[in-house]
């Protein structure tokens, strides 16, 4: 029995008899995720590809964890935010990853309900925090360069920590009663899911009956989850920019912009990857396109983050130097 030959076929079936999440009556044992269908060679090919993505991802930001708790400069709100962010993604792509591996050896392709519903609050809880830690690291940003005199008073050790808590918080109670509710729903037919993950819009229309109220929770939810921490970021950024312009010298604007390019790129990087994928017409009848959009903020934007923040900043660079214990002379003295 292949799950791709009988897509089509199975999307059809929608008047057998309901499941319930967790209803051990029922012959069905869980959904089926398609994944990235074709022959068994490509699927090894996308298991060691994406393992390679995987060990990377967790080497690059255990790096930036390691190198921010062992270097006592970079025990600034800044980089205790970075570090935070950092352990976020690898959590992130853990949420999604070891599933799509396990999934590309399988034959069945099967997920289980509790697996499934699980994967879906995690991997959302987790997107919803990256979201907010977002937004703190960009109002971090604008309270050094647009209130230095008065950065430290205002972002205190006591201030970073409340905002990473209330971030961790936040996220993990933001879809917490939409994804409740819609794993106590009825399915039917086919239970075949399109996609790498269980994402709600398939799952939505694998239920018995529309939910219209559940439907427009998840929409409205989602839609105050991207535009409030956006919008913030780009208040932050503008009043940065003013700042920044105001600056007599062209070596203090570089430097300004510097501190925050690298923040601006991984903004940039992940909304624009979230926003084609949940605000764009048109990608909700493409799972093609869905895949590679989901892929791009979830697996690829936490690969790449580390390169970023490293590349990009002298302060980060010296520190994993150090950790690898080739720092420089003129390093070690600070010259």
């Amino acid at each position: 029995w292949s799950p791709v030959t009988h897509f089509h076929a199975l999307q059809k079936q929608r008047t057998h008899r309901p499941m319930k999440f967790f209803n051990n009556s029922s012959t069905i044992t869980g959904f089926i995720l398609l994944g990235f269908p074709g022959p068994r060679e490509k699927q090894v090919l996308l298991f060691v590809l994406f393992s390679v993505v995987f060990l990377l991802t967790l080497m690059g930001n255990g790096l930036i964890i390691c190198a921010v708790r062992w270097d006592q400069r970079l025990h600034t709100p800044m980089y205790i935010l970075l570090a935070n962010f950092s352990f976020l993604e690898i959590w992130y792509v853990t949420s999604t990853v070891p599933n799509m591996l396990a999934n590309f050896l399988s034959d069945t392709k099967v997920i289980s309900f509790s697996g499934c519903f699980l994967q879906f609050y995690f991997f959302f809880s987790l997107g919803s925090t990256e979201c907010f830690f977002l937004a703190v690291m960009a109002f971090d940003r604008y309270l050094a360069i647009c209130q230095p005199l008065h950065y430290p008073t205002i972002m205190t050790g006591r201030l970073c920590t409340d905002l990473v808590v209330s971030c961790w918080v936040l996220g993990f109670l933001w879809f917490l009663i939409p994804i409740t509710i819609i794993s106590q729903m009825s399915f039917c037919g086919s239970r075949i899911i399109d996609h790498f993950l269980c994402d709600p819009g398939p799952l939505l229309a694998l239920t018995c009956t529309r939910y219209p109220a559940i439907e427009l929770t998840s929409s409205t939810l989602s839609s105050l989850l991207l535009f409030i921490p956006f919008i913030c970021i780009m208040v932050s950024y503008s009043l940065v920019l003013q700042a920044v312009l105001r600056v007599p010298s062209a070596a203090g604007r570089r430097k300004a912009f510097s501190t925050c390019g690298s923040h601006l790129a991984v903004v940039s990087l992940f909304y624009g990857s979230v926003m084609v994928m949940y605000i764009s017409p048109t990608s909700e009848h493409k799972a093609g396109m869905q895949k590679i959009m989901t892929l791009l903020y979830s697996v690829v934007t936490p690969l790449i983050n580390p390169v970023i923040y490293s590349l990009r900043n002298k302060d980060m660079k010296h520190a994993i130097k150090k950790l690898f214990g080739i720092e420089t002379e003129a390093q070690i003295h600070g010259t």
